[in-house]
């Protein structure tokens, strides 16, 4: 007797849903399922969310848009009518009028009564430390994507890794100027990277944490801001050691601070600390900067000590947005880095020798990620 259970062999499975997927495609299909009450209502929805795909460029367009004329800053404070917002962007009132109305069908604006004012997302918009800065700057990635097939064949000489030199080496970050537009932009985006860190992480046995490659130290400020016990070390390039310093100086935190200059592609790390964070670093650069830089951490901390990582990570087996259609294409323009899932990241911990490789959950994945890992 045949057994009516007995579970569908893989190729029959691929088989079947080629048809499937054959029989969506066809025009006719579609056309009769639109008038179907049952698949009326998927047809509608994959549709739009088609369209969405389709349109998306111009959506991110009239976001940079709003935020290059200040638009959510202006009704953060007040609504305010079409014609003032006109006027304040020297733009004609009708021109000024598709605008927002694209904003509106965006979720980000609504229209009450004459006036213009933020939604709850357009008052994230405002709100997010950091996130405007990141779209303002986005033009340059457009520019590199402008010509995707190119862009992805590596034929574009991309503008983004022009925008942060840095990452081809210490002597990148020796520019002021260059130094300074990178420290604002990541310092200014790190709050909610460094607010999600800190509560995912039990920080009650750590005595003395030090963050490699932590730039102007606005983790350790929070940090420091957060758990009053421990000790802080900030190593990262003589360049933005200064402003470090006068950022631990306004939050109260000299006296429990140090400050170490170094390239951590280029030196041991100083050793002492019982933690280690590397905080949005591992995905500016190549594998092999990688696993050199774990050697250094495994070398610096002791027995039992701890590596915390925190950056955005792509979803591996299960690919998610924020990780692998955008960081991982953004990392792509970088040139040198590249956006890694946890379990990747992972077998890197355990090829360096870390153990207890453990990943916490987050509040928000498309912020950061977080691992830990201890020192054999």
């Amino acid at each position: 007797m045949t057994d009516i259970a007995a579970p569908i062999p893989a190729v029959q499975r691929m088989t079947l849903r080629q048809r499937l997927i054959r029989l969506v495609a066809d025009p006719a299909f579609q056309a009769r399922a639109a008038r179907l009450p049952l698949l009326r209502r998927i047809v509608r929805r994959e549709g739009d969310a088609m369209f969405d795909l389709v349109a998306g460029f111009c959506h991110s367009q009239v976001l940079l848009a709003l935020v290059r004329l200040h638009i959510p800053a202006q009704l953060l404070d007040a609504t305010a009518g079409t014609a003032t917002l006109a006027a304040r962007a020297a733009m004609p009132v009708d021109r000024m009028t598709v605008l927002l109305n694209a904003a509106a069908s965006l979720g980000l604006v609504k229209q009450i009564r004459d006036h213009w004012s933020l939604t709850v997302r357009g008052a994230a918009l405002a709100g997010v430390p950091g996130l405007q800065g990141m779209i303002a700057h986005h033009d340059v990635l457009y520019r590199d994507l402008s010509d995707p097939v190119a862009f992805f064949r590596g034929q574009v000489r991309t503008e983004l890794a022009d925008f942060w030199p840095y990452v081809f080496g210490a002597g990148g970050a020796t520019d002021p100027g260059v130094t300074a537009t990178y420290s604002a932009l990541m310092a200014d985006s790190q709050a909610l990277v460094a607010a999600d860190t800190i509560a995912a992480v039990d920080w009650t046995r750590s005595q003395h944490v030090m963050d490699v490659g932590g730039g102007t130290g606005a983790f350790l400020t929070a940090l420091g801001l957060a758990q009053a016990h421990p000790r802080l070390t900030l190593f990262d390039l003589p360049a933005v050691a200064p402003a470090a310093a006068d950022r631990f100086a306004a939050a109260g935190l000299t006296p429990r601070t140090t400050i170490r200059a170094g390239s951590f592609r280029d030196a041991d790390l100083p050793v002492g600390a019982d933690t280690i964070t590397l905080v949005r670093v591992f995905y500016d650069h190549a594998d092999a900067t990688v696993a050199a830089l774990l050697a250094r951490v495994h070398a610096a901390l002791p027995p039992g000590g701890r590596l915390v990582i925190s950056e955005p990570m792509t979803g591996g087996a299960a690919p998610t947005r924020a990780g692998d259609a955008y960081f991982a294409l953004y990392c792509m323009a970088m040139r040198t880095g590249r956006a890694r899932s946890a379990a990747q990241i992972g077998t890197l911990l355990g090829q360096a020798g870390f153990v207890q490789i453990f990943s916490p959950a987050g509040a928000r994945p498309a912020i950061t990620t977080v691992l830990t890992a201890t020192r054999h």
